[in-house]
């Protein structure tokens, strides 16, 4: 869907309201398979490690969280698989409500044990990229969404599936939450947003040239 301001004084945009969750990781495991087809049904038979169920099974926790966030309600703006740049980055949610703006980062590690303290996010004793790599995301929305429509604070939040989840220590910067309390956690957050300046922000963060400026140029 594209839409345009009435006189053509503004460049065409993709709506990414309409995305669904898991977009482009289920498309990256759809390109996998098809690339080689023998080779993923041994891998699915044998349980071996394979790219491709890496990406489906991250498919599979951004389209739960999703779920889970319908529960957010009235106030509430959420945007999944939203497209950043022109390299294939993507941010799995991008929530705008009364207690602020959030990059949501889904890890499906549903059969594994995570453990969270001050300094990483483990899966199963390895430490992991997670808190820099949201980090990173929520610094670049930030950028992004502040250029667009005035200053604006993105919140980074890992939302973590796990057979056996663990928060030993808060990370100081980075949120880490449960799939199941990710709802009740942003709505308990305290109220920093106007409803008016929520869907300022809205209006611009469902525009794919908002993420991929040199789509405006």
């Amino acid at each position: 869907m594209s839409n345009a301001v009435a006189g053509g004084d503004e460049p065409e945009w993709q709506d990414l309201s309409k995305n669904r969750a898991g977009l482009s990781a289920r498309k990256r495991a759809v390109e996998l398979r098809s690339e080689a087809p023998i080779k993923s049904v041994l891998a699915r038979l044998l349980g071996s490690p394979r790219e491709e169920r890496d990406w489906a099974v991250g498919a599979d926790g951004e389209e739960e969280v999703a779920w889970r966030l319908r529960k957010l309600g009235d106030g509430w703006r959420v945007i999944h698989s939203v497209p950043v740049g022109e390299k294939g980055a993507d941010i799995d949610h991008v929530v705008i409500g009364p207690a602020g703006v959030f990059t949501l980062n889904t890890k499906n590690h549903s059969k594994h044990r995570v453990t969270v303290t001050q300094g990483g996010v483990y899966v199963n004793g390895q430490r992991t990229e997670y808190l820099r790599n949201s980090r990173f995301e929520a610094k670049r929305a930030n950028k992004l969404l502040t250029a667009a429509c005035g200053s604006v604070e993105v919140q980074p939040v890992i939302v973590v599936m796990a057979a056996d989840f663990k928060i030993k220590s808060e990370p100081v910067d980075v949120n880490v939450v449960g799939r199941k309390s990710i709802a009740r956690w942003l709505t308990t957050r305290p109220a920093v947003l106007t409803p008016e300046r929520v869907e300022e922000v809205f209006e611009q963060a469902r525009r794919d040239t908002t993420w991929k400026p040199e789509l405006s140029a």
